[in-house]
């Protein structure tokens, strides 16, 4: 097992000079890496030439060297180590998520300020493959030009719902189920009572813009909220989903 040892070390060094070396490259910083391997070899080559003046020399800048470089790699080392563990992991997801509801509030606001009709139904824990199957399945990495194209006047999809599974767009153009409620006003046009039906029926978030007045509404456990302002719209969503969840496969085929 001893023979075993130097050839661990070469390899768990070699790994940790890789992942070093492709972290700084082509940055600003590499310049300073390629000082600091300079550096080192200097002050191995004036050992092994015995230069004991230039030797000592070194050794003595190379004890407030480490220091220095703690302080000058301070933004590199705290995004290299983020990279590694599991809060920093999180934290670049909780921040896609946030780039991604920023765009789809921006989206929505801007199709309700031209009186865009739109009815966005989020899925939650229940698979709403079942549905998205009776409409256009796109499978689409979202965007705020995919699902304004989508709802524009004129366009094949706009009519119907789009399906969002975390961030994507799976399926347009769907059909959902209307809502049977008697007690609901007669001036409810077909995308509320349809976001109220699928709310009834599963959790997800349904985002309804109304063609008339371009007011905001959000239905879900068969309640809906009208005339949502974009910050209560932010809010309510991220309260909801926070950072989305990865399903099973088989989940995530709706089976």
């Amino acid at each position: 097992m001893s023979f075993l040892s130097p050839l661990i070390e070469i390899l768990i060094i070699a790994i940790m000079i890789n992942y070093l070396l492709s972290f700084f490259w082509n940055t600003k910083s590499m310049d300073l890496v390629l000082g600091f391997l300079a550096f080192l070899l200097i002050l191995i080559a004036s050992s092994w030439l015995n230069l004991p003046v230039l030797h000592k020399i070194l050794v003595l800048i190379a004890n407030s060297l480490f220091i220095a470089i703690i302080v000058i790699f301070q933004p590199e080392l705290r995004v290299a180590l983020s990279k590694l563990s599991l809060k920093g992991r999180r934290n670049r997801e909780i921040t896609e998520f946030d780039k991604f509801l920023d765009q789809l509030a921006g989206s929505v606001y801007r199709m309700s300020e031209k009186h865009i009709g739109a009815l966005i139904a989020m899925e939650h824990e229940d698979p709403l493959g079942e549905y998205a199957q009776k409409g256009v399945m796109l499978n689409a990495r979202f965007s705020p030009e995919v699902l304004e194209t989508i709802f524009a006047i004129n366009t094949p999809l706009h009519d119907g719902a789009v399906i969002l599974r975390d961030q994507t767009i799976l399926a347009a153009a769907v059909i959902l189920p209307l809502s049977d409620d008697p007690h609901l006003s007669k001036s409810m046009g077909t995308r509320h009572r349809a976001a109220l039906g699928l709310s009834h029926t599963t959790d997800a978030l349904l985002i309804a813009v109304s063609e008339e007045t371009g007011k905001v509404s959000i239905a879900r456990e068969g309640i809906m909220t009208r005339g949502v302002k974009i910050d209560r719209f932010k809010g309510i969503i991220r309260s909801l989903f926070n950072v989305p969840q990865k399903r099973p496969l088989a989940e995530k085929l709706g089976l």
